[in-house]
């Protein structure tokens, strides 16, 4: 609902709106496009999904190939995941949160993911974890992670970029809706987590999730700053 950034996301949803001098939506088909996924599948709300077929078209414009997919109601990332298991066609699967910006290059992280079960997450050390998903890690693999917490038992989050294989898609059938209503992808990766193959991995340069006001600010700033030196 871009709640975190009304009056913006009253004209439009929020990840159309500008991060420095494009829609904010291009940032993660960039990221997936540099690291060789160009079969996308976006999923949306119904209020504006118009507006990303208006500009986004069928991807040729931006060198990738683009599916559309309707999410009825607000009901989690994991609810909007589920909406691509037939475009995932048995297949693995790179999931991107459209408010998401990065700088990394996540292309070999995905060849080392390979043909392996399980899922991988990618973790970011911030100041204010309690706006994530908070990873506790022990030995170097994680061992659970807990959805927006008031103490945050550490300052590693999982950011908005996940790997998953197929069994994903039944795992969120298994899954009940939080105390928000929603169907939580923390929930999904804690089940991956009490079958040992849910694996982290670590973003190193520039992250941000620019859904607050705040965020929107200095993920322009980066961006209007990584423009200017190319």
């Amino acid at each position: 609902m871009g709640t975190r950034l009304a009056p913006l996301t009253h004209i439009t949803n929020k990840h159309l709106l500008p991060v420095y001098d494009k829609p904010m939506i291009l940032y993660p088909l960039e990221t997936l496009k540099k690291a060789g996924l160009k079969e996308i599948m976006i999923v949306t709300g119904k209020e504006h999904a118009g507006h990303f077929m208006h500009f986004l078209g069928s991807g040729n414009k931006y060198g990738v190939q683009l599916s559309y997919a309707l999410q009825d109601s607000a009901s989690g990332i994991a609810g909007a995941l589920s909406l691509a298991e037939s475009f995932a066609d048995n297949g693995r699967v790179a999931v991107i949160l459209g408010d998401n910006i990065f700088e990394d290059n996540f292309s070999k992280s995905i060849q080392r993911f390979g043909k392996r079960r399980g899922a991988v997450v990618f973790l970011k050390t911030v100041q204010d974890p309690e706006r994530f998903g908070v990873a506790e890690l022990k030995k170097g693999k994680i061992i659970n992670i807990e959805e927006k917490p008031k103490k945050p038992k550490s300052d590693l989050v999982t950011t908005g970029f996940y790997l998953y294989d197929n069994n994903v898609f039944d795992i969120i059938r298994t899954l009940k809706p939080s105390a928000r209503g929603e169907l939580e992808i923390t929930d999904a990766h804690n089940v991956y987590i009490e079958k040992g193959t849910l694996r982290c991995d670590f973003v190193s340069g520039f992250w941000s999730d620019a859904g607050t006001i705040d965020s929107l600010l200095s993920s322009s700033m980066w961006a209007a700053g990584n423009k200017k030196s190319e």
